[in-house]
């Protein structure tokens, strides 16, 4: 009885424990010379958000992971975002592809200048696949909140409309989210003078992409 007892004690702090356990959101580190480093406290801030709203346990500290990284696997949200050039290996490439198939999501922000190297090497990771744009109808856009125009617009630019397209698997879940001319994680930074309801859409924009992600 008594050892019973003690099994039971075991995984029931076993279970308490994982209940506490946070997860990290991982940045892509790639190669190329785009800065995909930049605004360092977006994903801690988009965690904080995301927990403050979700109830989630996403931990603040943010990963790092390479695109051959085999650890690229350990975690199920990615974050890819700079203002310069990007080029994948075809290990890369492939490595990248693997892990989306696999269940794993990655999120493309483009900064002002990754977007022409991007989609060259985004065919190299999905030759037989396009970038689809989501329309505003799409569930993504009121999951949560409602964005009944789509993808918010966060920064100028070029003064484009903001665009979002994503690629799906076969079973049609999404599994690449790319948005263009918006520059949602700019508006996650406190590095840059986005006014404040810009900066709620963009989170707001977040949790919805959080909520999608875990409900889909």
């Amino acid at each position: 009885m008594k050892k019973i007892l003690i099994i039971i004690i075991v995984l029931v702090l076993s279970i308490l424990n994982s209940l506490e356990s946070e997860y990290q959101i991982a940045r892509l580190h790639y190669q190329g010379g785009g800065d995909w480093y930049n605004d360092q406290d977006t994903i801690p801030n988009i965690a904080e958000y995301l927990n403050n709203t979700l109830n989630t346990k996403f931990s603040r500290i943010q990963a790092i992971v390479s695109p051959d990284d085999p650890k690229l696997f350990e975690y199920p949200f990615i974050f890819m975002t700079g203002h310069g050039t990007v080029n994948f290996s075809n290990k890369e490439a492939e490595n990248i592809r693997t892990y989306l198939d696999r269940g794993g999501f990655l999120y493309v922000d483009d900064d002002y200048g990754l977007d022409k190297t991007f989609q060259h090497e985004i065919n190299k990771i999905f030759p037989d696949k396009d970038l689809v744009e989501l329309p505003a109808s799409h569930e993504l856009f009121h999951c949560y909140f409602d964005f009944p125009n789509g993808l918010p617009k966060i920064h100028k630019h070029d003064d484009k409309r903001p665009q979002a397209f994503g690629i799906f698997d076969v079973d049609g879940r999404l599994m690449l989210l790319y948005t263009y001319e918006s520059n949602i994680s700019d508006g996650w930074s406190n590095v840059h003078d986005d006014p404040e309801n810009l900066r709620e859409l963009a989170f707001q924009f977040g949790v919805n992409l959080f909520y999608y992600i875990m409900t889909n």
